[in-house]
């Protein structure tokens, strides 16, 4: 099972540079892809996930296009092939 995670401007220096991440994690959820790409750049994880490893508020993460927050968290099932996006929230005024 092969998972492309893209990501933003902000952090692909803390992955070598690289705008798009392949993975093959050990299972089928969103958890299990972090993990993975916890082990690949270990400098990524603080940014994506807090201290208790919850999603942290600033970062949405989009599979397929489809919002992980609204479609069950960590616990959302992760497809072979699927196109994982990591984007940081935008706010101002």
């Amino acid at each position: 099972m092969t998972i492309s995670v893209v990501l933003p401007g902000a952090l692909r220096p803390l992955a070598g540079g690289a705008k798009t991440v392949e993975l093959q994690p050990p299972g089928g959820t969103l958890q299990t892809l972090l993990d993975a790409l916890a082990d690949a750049h270990p400098s990524l994880t603080r940014r994506i996930r807090d201290e208790q490893g919850a999603l942290r508020r600033y970062v949405n993460i989009y599979i397929d296009g489809e919002d992980v927050r609204a479609s069950g968290g960590l616990s959302t099932t992760v497809a072979d092939g699927a196109e994982v996006r990591i984007l940081p929230s935008v706010a101002g005024g």
